[in-house]
């Protein structure tokens, strides 16, 4: 584990939302946050979490080699584990206090961090629900996806079916072609506006529900799109009865096994504010 993390920004002080930004996420299921991090920021931060996706990164296989989830992106999770200065950027108060005011609650925990990275000449990823994999009881969950290079739609920028988060879970499957088919007819189906950013700089981030649907478009660029996520529950979460082999792994893997209707709050989902 890295253990020096003294010269990286500090990243707790809190800023203040506009409410148009509140209204908004809890309107249409998503919203975005420009200069959260500051261009030096997000660089100093870039240099750790990059180093830490690429040592711990076990995708070894060519693009051509994997499958449709596989070509979307490689994801390498909770970080903050096995490196203290990512520890730092994902436990921050600064993007936590944006998550709880977005949620409208006091507090926050960790379910997770991923660092999502887009290869160059990477696939799209498929249109999905991320609840869909998350054995909680609350719809009250935000996942912060932060650039940590300036990016455009060329790179695969992420894209939303604004107010789909009311419906909850659409269809019981996981990222795939199916997914892709079927949520691509019922987003039609149902009038949803399309929303994406055209370009986003290092340090901005969107915000979006856990039952948000949404996907991204391929990396048609030669830079690999090098993103950090973190998900956030309210506090006081508790866990749900698993409906699906992905929620049982969910539970093992991120809630240490918690007794169902156990309150969320192990040792790997810290309260953050």
């Amino acid at each position: 584990m890295s253990t020096e993390s003294h010269s990286l920004p500090d990243l707790n002080n809190t800023i203040q939302l506009p409410e148009e930004t509140i209204t908004n996420f809890r309107k249409n299921g998503h919203t975005l946050t420009r200069h959260l991090l500051s261009p030096e920021e997000a660089a100093q931060y870039r240099q750790v979490i990059v180093a830490a996706a690429d040592t711990y990164n076990t995708e070894k296989r060519k693009l051509a080699d994997r499958d449709t989830y596989g070509k979307a992106f490689l994801q390498i999770m909770n970080l903050w584990r096995n490196d203290v200065q990512v520890r730092k950027f994902v436990l921050a108060k600064r993007m936590a206090k944006v998550a709880a005011d977005l949620l409208g609650v006091k507090n926050v925990r960790l379910y997770h961090d991923q660092a999502l990275f887009k290869e160059a000449g990477g696939g799209h990823t498929p249109w999905h629900q991320d609840q869909y994999y998350w054995p909680i009881d609350t719809t009250n969950t935000v996942t912060m996806w932060m650039p940590l290079v300036d990016i455009n739609v060329e790179m695969g920028m992420l894209t939303f079916a604004s107010k789909s988060q009311h419906d909850g879970l659409v269809f019981n499957t996981e990222i795939s072609d199916e997914s892709e088919s079927v949520f691509t007819k019922y987003v039609s189906d149902k009038g949803y506006e399309i929303s994406r950013a055209e370009e986003m700089k290092a340090g901005d981030a969107t915000w979006h529900y856990g039952y948000t649907i949404h996907n991204a478009p391929g990396n048609n660029s030669e830079t690999r799109r090098e993103v950090m996520t973190i998900i956030y529950l309210a506090d006081e979460a508790k866990v749900t009865e698993p409906k699906n082999k992905w929620q049982v792994a969910d539970r093992e893997k991120w809630l240490m096994n918690k007794p169902v209707g156990s309150l969320i709050d192990s040792e790997l989902n810290p309260q953050l504010l």
